[in-house]
């Protein structure tokens, strides 16, 4: 296994009602790890806030320097707020919602393995994820901090399929368009304004 330790680096963590508690908990942990923790919310615990203000916050935090920042995001289950981190550039968010073993190879290599954190370990080594997803309602405060710790300290192979695949990630992801193509039908109307006049 890879060890990364690069406690410069921040880790931007948020959280709707569901994940409020448990955040609230593994904010002094991930401090201990000598981590830097911008809290992005909530603030305070409110049953009827939704998700995607608080995930948003931290995603665009990591999607402006993927390389160097991580997050954390923590909802009921953790998809949605996976799916919403996800919508960001650059972002390459999992999600952890309780110990699945493999039932086969975890590698090209034949490798198996009876560990429950395997997927983390799996979403740094071969894809690396820079937002992990937690699903608080699946999982204990002590696996959440095994799976940040194990998700922290593992850094990614850098082998070239995995850059392959990462780079078709980014080159094929529809994420980004809305800006291009804002730009694009500004430029024309400008354009169009120009020839009109």
């Amino acid at each position: 296994m890879f060890i990364c330790y690069n406690t410069s680096m921040n880790i931007y963590i948020g959280a709707d009602h569901a994940g409020y508690n448990l955040k609230e908990h593994l904010i002094p942990y991930i401090k201990s790890l000598g981590y830097t923790v911008v809290d992005c919310g909530a603030f305070e615990l409110k049953k009827d806030d939704d998700y995607p203000v608080f995930i948003s916050k931290v995603a665009r935090f990591v999607s402006h320097f993927p390389n160097k920042r991580k997050g954390i995001v923590i909802g009921g289950s953790g998809l949605g707020e996976m799916m919403m981190a996800n919508r960001f550039k650059h972002v390459r968010a999992t999600v952890f919602y309780g110990g699945a073993i493999a039932h086969g190879e975890v590698d090209l290599n034949g490798r198996t393995s009876a560990d429950p954190m395997e997927i983390v370990k799996l979403s740094r080594l071969h894809n690396d994820s820079n937002v992990l997803s937690l699903g608080a309602r699946f999982i204990s405060e002590d696996e959440a901090k095994e799976a940040i710790k194990i998700w922290l300290e593992t850094a990614f192979e850098n082998e070239h399929r995995h850059n392959r695949r990462i780079r078709l990630i980014e080159k094929l992801s529809p994420r980004g368009q809305g800006l291009r193509l804002f730009i694009f039908f500004l430029l024309l109307s400008i354009i169009i304004g120009m020839m009109v006049k």
